[in-house]
């Protein structure tokens, strides 16, 4: 838990698991001298194509008729300040994407549209990194978005928030590429865990992606992206060379 106002942020320790019962440890630390891992390592992390319209229609297409889904593997996730790593030799157009992410808190299927917030245990900011090139060369996007490191994750999640209208910003080196508003989603939240739900069973700590706005384009080693949102914060990364 981050308590504390800016510039003055406290770490506070829990001892217990955080998807059941928790208590303070009493312990505080300088949010500046922690660092902080991604707040989940998700069994599996489900990312959702094309769901805002001027996204669907930059990458040449329109809304798809329900909700595109594709699987991002659990060895892509990384933290806050973590490096993304540009696979060299593999990949010559590396994009960043930045989203909203739901984080899981227990144990579901075939979950109703009216029911999904009992399943919701937060909401944390995500990259979802692409070789936009080999997306484009494959018939799916397995490789394309399944790079170690290509799911940044974080700063923390953010428990007690309404998520349907959130500004959603990317910077890319503090220069702004990516501005919208989660109000914007083509399939809400609700509609997007019913629908991946009745697919696959959905366990605590599974990450559901919802989806970028326009305006995602290339990065470069040395870079550094971060993705902010509104009632969350801030998740920024550095691009480094894989070699």
């Amino acid at each position: 838990m981050v308590e504390g106002g800016p510039g003055e942020e406290f770490i506070s320790g829990i001892s217990g698991h955080p998807f059941g019962p928790i208590q303070f440890t009493g312990e505080r630390h300088s949010l500046s001298r922690v660092k902080l891992l991604a707040p989940m390592l998700p069994s599996k992390v489900v990312a959702i194509g094309k769901n805002y319209a001027e996204h669907a229609r930059e990458m040449g297409g329109e809304v798809p008729g329900e909700p595109l889904m594709f699987i991002k593997p659990s060895t892509s996730v990384i933290g806050p300040a973590e490096a993304v790593a540009y696979p060299t030799g593999l990949s010559e157009r590396v994009d960043f994407e930045g989203e909203l992410a739901v984080v899981i808190g227990r144990l579901c299927r075939e979950v109703p549209v009216e029911r999904a917030h009992e399943v919701i245990f937060g909401y944390t900011c995500a990259n979802d990194v692409t070789a936009r090139d080999l997306q484009k060369k494959d018939v799916q996007f397995t490789r394309a978005k399944g790079f170690d490191t290509f799911c940044p994750l974080g700063p923390w999640i953010q428990t007690e928030l309404d998520p349907a209208d959130l500004g959603i910003t990317t910077t890319v080196n503090g220069e702004v590429r990516q501005s919208s508003r989660t109000s914007k989603l083509m399939y809400d939240i609700p509609t997007l865990i019913a629908h991946v739900s009745a697919v696959m069973t959905l366990i605590p700590g599974d990450v559901i992606l919802t989806g970028t706005p326009e305006g995602v384009g290339p990065l470069q080693i040395g870079d550094e992206v971060s993705v902010a949102i509104e009632g969350i914060g801030t998740l920024s990364n550095r691009v480094v060379s894989r070699d």
